[in-house]
Formats: C-alpha cells, structure tokens, sequence
C-alpha cells in the first residue's frame, strides 16, 4: 500500500482531504500528532475510520498515536508509541514509504534502511501545536507515552 503522510499531521488534516476526495484506494493512511503529548491528550480517531467507511473504501488502512474505540472497524493501527510528537518513528514517514502491516502477528514494518531512518531522524523537528496556558501545558509537559498508559509522570 502507498502512503500519504505529510498531508495528515492531524485527524482535521484527514478529513479535509477525504472531503477533498484526495485519498486512493489501497494506501496506507498515516495520521500522526494525535497521541497523548500530541493531541493532546490522545483523542479518539472515530471520524477518521467511520469517514473511510462511509466515503466507500475497502483497502485503505490507517496508522495512527491517536487512540481508537471498540467502534473501529477495518485495518487500523493506533496508539502508536512513541509518538511522533516525542520523537517517534512514525514521525518521519513520508510519501510512497513501503509499509508491511501484519494484523495476525500485531507487527507493522516500514521499508527503510538504517541508514535512511538515522539521515531522517537527523532533520525530524515534531510539529509544535499552540497549547493554552495552565493544565494542558502542564499535561504536555508531563504525560508519558501511551506505551505507559498516558499517565502524568
């Protein structure tokens, strides 16, 4: 499956481009700054899968450090740890990356060589979202990886 990274660094990002109808059947969509830190607050990705379903698709699977509910339906891949927000791998996916996800097994596989993850990594600067003062600040600040479970550290 293709993939389409950099137009979503949020959920709202994908919806506009299924709108848009921007998105083919058979790709890989990543959603990324959705995850505690980057959400914040990791919020449920329920409109991007019922979009998917309702706009049609069959092959289109989605990846994302947001969470989902018992309501998602279809390949997804969520709460994605670490986030791309703190640094994380799917951070630096880009278009046309080669993506292997195998559901049975629980294992997701990019096409990259080590070489191409460290130059990547050597650019990757996360998207830095306007946070109000007070507790989300302090939440931002604070939360650990869903891998923890998003708890205040």
């Amino acid at each position: 499956m293709g993939l389409r990274p950099e137009d979503f660094e949020s959920e709202h990002d994908f919806l506009a481009a299924i709108r848009e109808k921007k998105i083919t059947e058979g790709e890989v969509i990543v959603i990324r700054n959705e995850g505690p830190r980057g959400g914040p607050g990791m919020p449920e990705m329920l409109a991007a899968t019922m979009s998917i379903s309702a706009h049609g698709y069959s092959r289109v699977a989605l990846i994302t450090d947001g969470r989902f509910s018992g309501a998602t339906s279809g390949p997804c891949v969520g709460h994605v740890s670490p986030e791309a927000c703190s640094g994380g791998p799917i951070g630096i996916l880009r278009d046309g990356d080669k993506i292997a996800i195998n559901i049975p097994e629980r294992t997701l596989h990019v096409d990259l060589s080590d070489e191409e993850i460290r130059s990547r990594f050597k650019t990757f600067a996360p998207v830095q979202r306007e946070i109000p003062n007070g507790f989300m600040k302090r939440y931002v600040r604070m939360v650990s990886s869903a891998a923890r479970g998003a708890i205040l550290e």
